[in-house]
């Protein structure tokens, strides 16, 4: 049924055109294994190359070692969390598309969201969100770069 749901969203998306970019590699920093699983199928299923990391140092050791066009990271983490993750990659990598996500947590979604747009994240989507939503923000900052 996920398949389907991805394959639906990734149909969805070439049908308007939104399929004819350059592919990127891609970064997803995220502690929860599922939310990675669906993520990568939905962004390698438009032809992207994906690379995952479980906190925002793992994260960071991919990005020095094979740069990622775009991150698409957490907030919540254990380990390095996403703002610290955030303030480190929009220093050593400025010119990166960077998108923030996150399901709130006892501050808020919203509030957790501000701040990493803040803080230097060009777009972000607050969980659940749809994979529609996701690979448009992706999308979009590949253009942006372009």
């Amino acid at each position: 049924m996920l398949v389907l749901a991805i394959m639906l969203c990734v149909v969805q998306h070439q049908a308007q055109g939104e399929g004819s970019y350059t592919m990127a590699r891609i970064l997803i920093i995220d502690d929860n294994v599922p939310t990675r699983d669906i993520l990568r199928q939905a962004l390698e299923r438009v032809g992207h190359e994906v690379v995952e990391a479980s906190d925002g140092r793992v994260g960071i050791e991919h990005q020095r070692t094979r740069p990622a066009e775009v991150i698409i990271t957490d907030i919540l983490m254990p380990g390095q969390e996403g703002f610290e993750t955030i303030r480190e990659l929009r220093r050593d990598f400025p010119t990166t598309g960077l998108i923030a996500m996150s399901g709130g947590g006892q501050i808020g979604c919203a509030t957790l969201l501000a701040i990493a747009e803040r803080l230097g994240a060009q777009c972000v989507l607050q969980k659940p969100f749809s994979l529609r939503d996701m690979l448009d923000a992706v999308h979009h900052l590949l253009q942006r770069q372009a």
